[in-house]
């Protein structure tokens, strides 16, 4: 690292221009922020459609808080931030389209947030490319209106690292509240993410004995993460044995080389798992690699300028955040290097800014040329991929939604209970609790399930070419999409 923080700060004020006051500086910054979150939460309004049902996972964390459903089974790697996010919504209301449209809103503010944690340390036109580059990934816009954790352990993590070095320099309590705050949602949401994804900040921070950052720091982690362990301890036997567990059903963390697993996921699949097949088209994995290139030049760019730790922290940040997706699991999905792209994004930025800007002025038009092609190639592969991606979940959603239509036509309406394949997600939608019997979700018996058929509606979902279970053997069965629909409504004949 070349210099400290309060040389990497003041040899940033240098570079900008001494006629503009600060005021009017902090007020361009906030209002081109402003504007990038506002596209930001427009472009997941328009692009992923409000409408498109819950996931499987999604059906997970708000069936927790729902009044739709009975809670699904929680598996030890979950964690209780989402739910709780999705609260204010999902407790009273069970329109789907409402909690897209609060989480795109929410996903949007947090974003501004996360980038004005920055402001001082990178000029507002840097923010803000930093900020667009991220939102314009498919995988962004995707996630941010779902109710799922990974977007939120992304923005917390930007957060964290430009509050941590506000806080190194910068007068008054702001920086210190916004690390806490930062470091309590990434803990809240995914306690181990957490961990990762502020590796660096703690080295820094006891390589330098900043004492205060440290301890504001994991205080905010500890904070977040006090219902997880908690949990742990009334439902999974101590932390470590829950850790142990969610080990086990990710596959066992080890040495696993998933890079290429990630890169076949980039194509639009949701959860490689397992990860077989062929690669997506190069058109689609060239960002991929151009990212953490450019995040290269801009470190390079900063350590000539004698500014190297506001970039290197980030991207210090966002190789540790991936490492485990990248080395320690056998399988893949795009949304678990969310927060490696949303801190990699910053130095990628601080590049492109520099290759427009240095040129000498013949050169310049050449260069802002180029540089305008390949954003508007890569916004036009994002857009094609995000198509795909959300036609493909949505007809998926829209399978189990005429299945929960086609259960209640067979009486099979709350209170009821489902189990077999798929269960959890067309359960939610049906109305019913859903159980199975083995797998990552096992939370009943065979013998449970059929004496629980004695009192209310239950029904099987059986794969193509899978035989039922022994107690449902007799049962009418129905076709439905992907296999067969065994059922039972007791006092029906059926």
């Amino acid at each position: 690292m070349a210099g400290s923080p309060h040389a990497t700060l003041a040899g940033l004020r240098r570079e900008r221009p001494h006629r503009t006051p600060d005021g009017a500086r902090r007020t361009r910054c906030t209002t081109t922020l402003a504007a990038v979150a506002a596209a930001f939460t427009l472009a997941q309004l328009l692009l992923v459609r409000p409408g498109m049902g819950l996931g499987w996972d999604e059906t997970v964390y708000v069936s927790q808080v729902s009044a739709h459903a009975p809670a699904a089974f929680f598996s030890a790697p979950r964690a209780r931030g989402v739910s709780l996010l999705v609260a204010p919504v999902a407790s009273w209301s069970s329109s789907t389209a409402l909690l897209r449209i609060y989480l795109a809103v929410l996903s949007g503010l947090a974003l501004f947030l996360a980038l004005r944690a920055w402001r001082g340390l990178f000029p507002a036109r840097v923010l803000g490319l930093a900020g667009a580059l991220f939102a314009s990934l498919w995988v962004t816009l995707f996630y941010g209106p779902q109710a799922m954790p990974n977007y939120w352990v992304a923005v917390g993590a930007l957060a964290a690292a430009g509050c941590f070095l506000r806080s190194l320099t910068g007068p008054g309590r702001s920086p210190y509240r916004g690390l806490a705050a930062s470091a309590a949602l990434m803990a809240w949401m995914r306690p181990m993410d957490a961990v990762w994804a502020v590796l660096p900040l703690l080295v820094l921070a006891v390589a330098r004995r900043h004492w205060r950052p440290l301890a504001v720091l994991l205080a905010g982690l500890a904070a977040g993460a006090a219902e997880w362990v908690a949990e742990a301890y009334v439902r999974y036997g101590g932390p470590v044995r829950r850790l142990a567990d969610g080990s086990a059903i990710q596959g066992g963390l080890g040495r696993h080389f998933a890079v290429v697993d990630q890169l076949r996921s980039l194509g639009g699949r949701t959860l490689c798992r397992p990860c077989t097949g062929e690669l997506p088209p190069p058109v689609v994995l060239v960002w991929w690699f151009v990212l953490p290139l450019l995040a290269v030049l801009g470190l390079t760019v900063a350590a000539r300028a004698r500014r190297t730790v506001p970039t290197l922290l980030p991207f210090a940040c966002a190789a540790t955040t991936a490492f485990p997706y990248l080395f320690l699991i056998d399988y893949a999905a795009p949304r678990f290097l969310l927060p490696a792209y949303a801190l990699l994004a910053l130095p990628a930025a601080d590049a492109l800014v520099h290759l427009v800007t240095a040129p000498r002025r013949r050169r310049r038009p050449a260069a802002v040329t180029l540089l305008g092609l390949g954003l508007a190639a890569h916004l036009g592969v994002q857009l094609a991929v995000l198509t795909h991606t959300v036609d493909a979940t949505t007809a998926q959603h829209a399978s189990w939604s005429r299945t929960a239509a086609a259960l209640h036509r067979l009486g099979v309406r709350p209170p009821c209970l489902l189990t077999g394949n798929e269960a959890i997600p067309i359960a939610f939608s049906t109305g019913c609790a859903s159980a199975a019997t083995s797998g990552h979700n096992a939370n009943s018996t065979e013998q449970a399930i059929a004496g629980t058929a004695r009192r209310i509606p239950v029904a099987v979902l059986v794969p193509a070419g899978s035989r039922p279970p022994g107690y449902a053997r007799d049962w009418p069965a129905e076709s439905f999409d992907g296999g067969r629909l065994y059922h039972h409504v007791p006092g029906s004949g059926r």
